[in-house]
């Protein structure tokens, strides 16, 4: 049985959630594609922002974590009502042109603007997009299994229709419900964690992750048994079962659950928002390391604003009523972006400069 938990407790877990989420996407974004022989050869040491100078920038990882739980905000008890509300801010998202986006939510959201109902504008797609923005849900409705499950499949059916979406963005929340009860040990949650439907793909990476843990195989001993020697794909069974794996191998420490996701290469981004979400639903705000929540540059979706987001999520628990989403200054996403695009691209450029 999980313990009750006090306002401030959860909204440090909230707030673990949401800037653990944008530190690994940060963190990750600039290796983002490369192999993890080319990202050991580029860059030495730790894990450190270099997007821009010592800093760090969010992609759209960290951008629909927040959309969901703003939606939350806005539709706690409604999960069709939370899904029209999401829609909407998927497509004014995609009018600020953003620089990264995955072809199966770009699809879907051109369909909503095509005018298709949020319940059918999905494609089928196993991509990972769904889980990158499971894991609030999961830690909202830590203890509402009924909710949690039901805002788990109609954000995911938004945009992405392929059952092992699904059962990934379910395994994700699921993973952060964990985190913020701590109610099992790891290994009896793992045997719980369900598959939608029969699927022997996601049960036999279900005991890939039982076995690894039981011996502490390495996070990149791990990856290379699910064949990602080159790096971690978008694919969602191969981009969860890694994050899944790497948060619980070093669930008391935050920067190590991060580098040993990362130096694994591939969907780097992704793979650390995942991981950084779980891992600060376990250990809370103040368990992050605060140089790399410092690192993260943002405006006007600042760091305040998260930890605003995260703090009214955790009134809103109290209160059980809707309080609605937090304001900021959304105009000023357009210069953001911009500046954005311009950095990006020098990556881009940089990249075809040795070491390869």
């Amino acid at each position: 049985m999980a313990l009750p938990i006090s306002h401030a407790e959860l909204a440090e877990r909230f707030a673990g959630v949401l800037l653990g989420t944008a530190v690994g996407d940060a963190l990750g974004l600039p290796a983002e594609g490369l192999s993890r022989d080319r990202i050991r050869r580029k860059w030495r040491g730790q894990w450190r922002h270099r997007f821009f100078f010592g800093h760090g920038m969010v992609s759209d990882d960290t951008e629909h974590t927040l959309f969901v739980a703003q939606a939350l905000l806005a539709h706690p008890d409604d999960a069709d009502v939370f899904q029209r509300c999401l829609a909407w801010k998927l497509r004014l998202w995609l009018l600020g042109v953003p620089a990264g986006i995955g072809l199966a939510t770009l699809r879907a959201i051109l369909k909503l603007w095509l005018g298709f109902s949020p319940k059918n504008s999905g494609v089928a797609s196993a991509g990972n997009g769904p889980a990158m923005r499971s894991a609030i849900i999961g830690a909202y409705f830590a203890n509402d299994p009924k909710n949690r499950l039901a805002y788990v499949l109609v954000s995911t059916r938004l945009t992405h229709t392929d059952q092992r979406a699904e059962t990934a963005a379910v395994a994700v929340a699921e993973a952060a419900a964990w985190a913020i009860n701590q109610n099992v040990p790891v290994a009896e949650f793992l045997a719980r964690l369900p598959a939608l439907e029969c699927d022997d793909g996601w049960l036999e990476i279900r005991e890939k992750l039982a076995a690894a843990l039981a011996v502490q195989m390495s996070v990149h001993d791990f990856a290379d048994s699910l064949g990602l020697q080159r790096g971690v794909t978008g694919y969602a069974y191969h981009t969860v079962p890694v994050a899944l794996y790497a948060a619980f191998r070093h669930g008391d420490d935050f920067r190590q659950a991060l580098q040993s996701a990362l130096d694994c290469g591939g969907d780097t981004d992704t793979v650390g928002a995942i991981v950084g979400a779980i891992a600060g639903a376990r250990l809370g705000r103040q368990g992050l390391p605060a140089d790399l929540i410092s690192g993260v540059w943002e405006w006007p979706r600042s760091i305040s604003v998260m930890e605003r987001v995260a703090v009214r999520l955790a009134e809103q628990k109290q209160t059980d009523r809707s309080l609605g989403p937090v304001h900021y200054f959304w105009p000023g996403l357009i210069l953001r972006n911009v500046f954005f695009v311009v950095v990006v691209l020098a990556h881009g450029f940089r990249r075809l400069a040795p070491p390869y």
